[in-house]
């Protein structure tokens, strides 16, 4: 049985069991079938299925976030964001998708030149908790679109809301099996990964589940995207707007209970502004409300589960003593975390070379800019930077040297469908959202013509 489980009150939500081999060679069969006829249904008509998606998402807003918030205890309130996001990419790209793989014409010598972008069958979806619609929508929508089939795997600690999203596709009206939600642990997915009609894989999650799906897929040469952890800076320089940049700050780092990829997790002040920032950047962060997640006004709710916790809070106190200052929190009941400061981080210190998940921050100042685009690049992790300065045009003149995959001017990194999104370095390759997303599971076949 795979359990679902409240972090907020301890109680178990849901069982499930677990799909038999038997069951998911089924599955597999099932979506291949069906690929050989959504792969033939026309642009117009997927474009109707999608927005019934979108519309399916926004009637049952409600219910979709009540499950989120149960099953990993995000607050409902950016639950209830999380779902309206989705039925945003949905729109995106049921008016987008058919421009993002229009035939690329390519003048050669030949009579005729161009590139296609076909559909390449079935694509096997790994997915995390932290953002357990979005991360999927992600992947699927723009799978649909392009004419493949999607099979998820998602984590055990959501899988209500994994069945759910199956529902929001089969409620909108597509065809039986174009998107399957399998029931499964992840001693399964090796297997999966092996089967000739799963052509592709992509994954959202940790450094050693990245590599070793991207080493199944390659022994049978099958196309891998991997969207791996983060440990983005938010640099600070002197000539930042410092109310608004404190407020973009809390924001990038706090929400989701600072359970995210691409959350602010290394605050990099210049050392001139230090102290009026950070007097500002605590009293923001006390305000924030922990509580009830299914408080409407709740800003801070558990972690989605205890080890998760107890992983931060040794992160914290390694850290400390190595001579970081907690000037905030730092305490933990259960799968709760304090929102928590530290200062005084340097490298070397856990909390400054590993990925913190959870509601923690690790304060750094620099003295000239040099050093702090080094602070940034000396990270394992190369998902994105934030930068906080009045000038554009030395803005503009920095950020070819972020070895990041994104570099966000005064606002924090996030995802946007009308963006590609994806990492350098242990945080993945391969790109999401945008025509970059679209065109990653596609087959982009040459075409030529010539007239004797």
């Amino acid at each position: 049985m795979i359990t679902s489980k409240n972090p907020y009150t301890g109680e178990v939500v849901e069982e499930f069991k677990e799909y038999t081999k038997e069951e998911v060679n089924a599955a597999i069969e099932r979506a291949d079938n069906r690929f050989k006829t959504w792969r033939k249904v026309s642009y117009d008509e997927k474009r109707d299925l999608m927005l019934n998606a979108a519309k399916e998402l926004r009637e049952n807003q409600r219910a979709y976030a009540e499950d989120i918030t149960t099953e990993m205890g995000k607050p409902i309130s950016q639950a209830m964001a999380e779902i309206e996001k989705c039925a945003w990419v949905c729109e995106y790209y049921a008016e987008n998708a058919k421009d993002h793989l229009a035939n690329e014409t390519i003048e050669t010598d030949a009579q005729k030149s161009y590139v296609s972008y076909e559909p390449i069958g079935v694509v096997l979806a790994i997915m995390p908790w932290n953002y357990p619609f979005w991360q999927a929508f992600r992947y699927a929508v723009p799978a649909l679109m392009a004419g493949n089939i999607g099979l998820l795997k998602h984590a055990s600690n959501v899988m209500r809301s994994a069945n759910n999203i199956q529902k929001v596709f089969e409620n909108a009206g597509f065809p039986k099996d174009c998107f399957q939600n399998l029931v499964i642990s992840s001693s399964k997915i090796d297997d999966i990964l092996k089967d000739d009609r799963v052509k592709a894989v992509t994954l959202t999650g940790s450094k050693p589940a990245g590599s070793a799906v991207a080493s199944t897929a390659g022994s049978k040469i099958k196309k891998s995207v991997l969207e791996l952890g983060g440990s983005n800076a938010l640099v600070v320089f002197k000539d930042a707007n410092i109310q608004k940049t404190v407020e973009t700050c809390v924001q990038a780092r706090y929400q989701n209970t600072g359970q995210s990829c691409i959350a602010g997790k290394r605050l990099l002040l210049h050392e001139s502004i230090e102290d009026q920032f950070m007097e500002e950047f605590v009293k923001q962060v006390k305000d924030l409300k922990s509580g009830d997640p299914m408080d409407e006004d709740t800003y801070i709710g558990t972690l989605a589960r205890e080890d998760l916790a107890e992983d931060l809070e040794a992160q914290v106190k390694d850290s400390v003593e190595k001579g970081a200052k907690i000037v905030l929190g730092g305490k933990r009941n259960k799968a709760y975390y304090e929102p928590t400061i530290l200062t005084n981080v340097t490298k070397g210190m856990r909390v400054f070379d590993e990925e913190t998940f959870g509601p923690a921050i690790s304060v750094t100042t620099f003295k000239e800019n040099q050093e702090a685009i080094d602070l940034v690049n000396y990270s394992d992790f190369g998902l994105g930077v934030s930068i906080f300065t009045e000038d554009f045009d030395f803005a503009e003149g920095i950020i070819s040297e972020f070895e990041d995959g994104a570099v966000f001017v005064n606002e924090l990194v996030k995802s946007d469908p009308r963006l590609p999104f994806g990492g350098t370095k242990i945080s993945g390759y391969g790109r999401e959202l945008s025509s970059h997303g679209i065109q990653e599971f596609v087959n982009r076949k040459t075409v030529y013509f010539n007239k004797y």
